[in-house]
């Protein structure tokens, strides 16, 4: 793991308030997780949609900002499989492509020791900015 990756991804504002946290961060790989709250909800009573979209979106950055270059979505799709309603959801980013310009990563959402909610696809585009650990 890297501690300026962990450093880094401090500052991200939404994860945070969404209750979102960085496990384990190394080049090209990423695991993030989230302890489900009333405030997770969709009215229908299952986690939100949105929620697994930013917890796999959070996965994916981590993954791809890693090797030190800012690294920004250009491309993100997501399916869905199963429902939830309670417990840890975790993401897990595995780069499955990269170039010196893009990154592709396939992510897994996971009830934690339990079935496959979702599958997130992205690609990310490796700009010349380097990021400050």
């Amino acid at each position: 793991m890297s501690d300026k990756c962990f450093e880094y991804f401090k500052g991200d504002n939404f994860a945070r308030e969404n209750g979102i946290v960085l496990v384990s961060c190394n080049p090209g790989h990423a695991i993030v997780k989230v302890e489900i709250t009333s405030r997770h909800l969709n009215g229908a009573g299952v986690v939100h949609g949105g929620l697994l979209f930013t917890l796999a979106d959070f996965a994916f950055a981590a993954a791809t900002n890693s090797y030190g270059k800012v690294a920004l979505s250009i491309n993100a799709s997501i399916n869905f499989f199963e429902k939830s309603t309670s417990g840890t959801i975790i993401a897990e980013a595995t780069e499955i492509s990269r170039s010196n310009k893009l990154i592709h990563c396939d992510i897994n959402i996971r009830q934690e020791n339990g079935p496959l909610l979702a599958n997130f696809k992205g690609t990310a585009y490796v700009t010349k900015t380097e990021i400050k650990f």
